[in-house]
């Protein structure tokens, strides 16, 4: 089922993807809590290293993609802000201190405090009761240091430029995988379907020119 945000937006003029997170934002810490708060969430937006699957061509295929866990070294995160499901209302922000935005050796690490506002404090119940518990982000990568291996199908970012967002979602992209994207593989997935079309194309017309010439002897 797919998510009704839309896959990509141009943001600072270069195209911004959004990714599912594989983990749930949590009311509990794992470790010490990063703000004394209690209206305190925390998880991650992304894992490094670990392909997740982006959607299937029609003969069932999948495709994936995978963060680099250097993809973030040097990535602008000066003003990240949190939401819910991207729609413009904040909820917390990096500039007024209430969110934290850290990439460590498991993947981009968030936490936030939800008691700034009314908005905040809602969403905080919302995840607190289980209504919502998804995560995604919204980030700019290098298109052209993109890579991609035909034989696992897999699309590796390694470099990003920008992370606008981090929000809490209410409906994921696939509820059959753990983690999911709004997109398929830009523009990968239907390349393939050119190709097999123009493949399947070639070997029509070698069978008609050999019918021809049998039909000639």
């Amino acid at each position: 089922m797919p998510h009704p945000q839309t896959p990509s937006k141009v943001l600072d003029g270069k195209r911004t993807l959004y990714r599912y997170a594989p983990a749930v934002f949590s009311t509990v810490s794992q470790g010490a809590k990063r703000f004394d708060s209690n209206y305190y969430v925390e998880g991650y937006a992304s894992t490094f290293d670990q392909p997740y699957e982006l959607g299937r061509d029609l003969d069932n295929n999948s495709y994936y993609e995978v963060i680099s866990s250097r993809a973030l070294d040097g990535a602008d995160m000066s003003d990240v802000i949190m939401q819910f499901d991207h729609s413009g209302m904040v909820a917390a922000r990096q500039r007024n201190n209430t969110l934290l935005v850290q990439p460590d050796s498991h993947g981009l690490f968030v936490a936030a405090d939800l008691s700034k506002s009314d908005f905040a404090r809602n969403l905080y119940e919302s995840i607190a009761n289980g209504l919502v518990d998804k995560m995604s982000w919204a980030f700019t990568p290098d298109h052209d240091s993109m890579t991609y291996d035909d034989k696992t199908r897999t699309q590796t970012i390694n470099k990003v430029f920008r992370v606008f967002d981090v929000s809490a979602v209410s409906l994921p992209a696939d509820e059959d995988t753990e983690i999911s994207a709004r997109a398929a593989l830009d523009g990968v997935i239907e390349r393939r379907r050119l190709e097999q079309a123009e493949r399947e194309r070639l070997e029509t017309q070698r069978r008609r020119v050999a019918l021809l010439a049998s039909m000639s002897i």
